[in-house]
């Protein structure tokens, strides 16, 4: 090989080496002290602190979003509610199992069931507190579908516990039922709560309704891979786990409207951002289409944002598709230098922990 070839050769392996899955994600870590996770919500569910990024920064509360909207924004939410999903089982052998149900069926659904290394298609398991799991298929990636009796939903109300994410390293409590949910938790659908609406109360809505700001719905079931670390084949394809989501016609008005008057859409936690950018064809309106789907999106940096203006949302998990969404709206440099500051000055993260509201700068 040419000498005069080398150097250029080493500069091709060094940048395809940069581009490698791994290192791509490199640029969306960050330290988070153990002590900084909110294992627990706030003592009351709009009492969290929220750090602003516009035009300038500033530390605020959640109480204080009718003074930091304006007049005629819209704020949309996320009206799924968690299942259930987390159920106790045994084998006839008398082994334990846990399932975890990833769908309101009716009919089969999917679900994760550990220890499963040594289960069978056409198994059995009899579920703790009534009701019984056959297990049909497994998947490559350690997925089952399995046919519930009774129906998915109806087991999961009679035997299921909420599914608690697990860096909060505890089982849930019975205050988990209440707290976990939003006050707009109305479809049963999703494993995991579009946190940002935890924080939202009747009271607050009264007092952001009273400055002339409105509150519309879409419902996105947000499922198992939201926590995950991004997964190879999914930087390489540009494509996330699917999840469903439905925005009404109502909705589509209420934006319309928004525009009309000035106003601004902010998305309340990324699960809405996903929903109506998913929605949302390319185009000078800027209005999502009203009806269902199932989206795959993944909004990262690049993205030219067509329906979205603000967003109030948490802090992410390092290395996740919910912390790239974020940054590709906000900026990364600015996001991860907000988010050293909240480190710094003691805030809460993840799903119980404080907010983060980002206006246009």
């Amino acid at each position: 090989m040419s000498a005069r070839l080398v150097p250029g050769l080493l500069r091709c392996q060094t940048l395809f080496a940069w581009l490698r899955p791994g290192r791509a994600l490199d640029g969306y870590d960050y330290t988070l002290p153990d002590g900084h996770i909110a294992r627990y919500p706030p003592t009351s569910r709009d009492g969290a602190r929220m750090l602003v990024l516009g035009k300038t920064h500033a530390h605020q509360e959640v109480t204080d979003l009718p003074e930091l909207l304006r007049e005629n924004d819209l704020l949309v939410v996320n009206d799924t509610r968690v299942l259930q999903a987390r159920l106790s089982a045994r084998r006839s052998s008398g082994g334990k199992v846990e399932v975890l149900l990833l769908g309101p069926g009716p009919g089969p659904v999917e679900a994760f069931v550990k220890p499963g290394r040594r289960l069978k298609p056409a198994e059995i398991l009899s579920v703790e507190g009534g009701g019984e799991i056959r297990l049909l298929e497994r998947h490559p990636d350690g997925r089952w579908t399995v046919q519930t009796e009774p129906s998915p939903l109806e087991l999961m109300q009679l035997a299921g516990t909420l599914p608690l994410p697990p860096y909060l390293k505890r089982e849930a409590d019975p205050s988990d039922a209440v707290r976990y949910q939003t006050i707009f938790a109305e479809r049963p659908g999703a494993v995991a709560a579009p946190t940002a609406g935890l924080h939202l109360t009747a009271s607050l809505v009264d007092a952001l309704g009273s400055n002339g700001i409105s509150v519309a719905r879409i419902t996105l079931h947000v499922g198992v891979g939201t926590f995950r670390p991004v997964r190879p084949e999914e930087l390489e394809s540009g494509l996330l786990h699917p999840e469903w989501y439905e925005v009404p016609s109502g909705t589509v008005e209420a934006i319309r409207r928004c525009r009309e008057l000035g106003g601004r859409v902010i998305a309340v936690g990324t699960t809405s951002v996903r929903t109506l950018e998913s929605a949302t064809p390319e185009g000078p309106s800027r209005l999502p289409l009203a009806g269902e789907g199932v989206t795959r999106l993944f909004l990262r940096e690049g993205h030219r944002f067509r329906c979205v203006d603000g967003l109030l949302t948490n802090f992410h998990l390092p290395r996740t598709s919910l912390l790239m969404l974020v940054c590709a709206f906000g900026g990364r440099e600015r996001v991860l230098s907000a988010y050293r500051e909240a480190v710094s000055c003691g805030y809460r993260f993840y799903s119980y922990g404080d907010a983060m509201l980002l206006l246009p700068a």
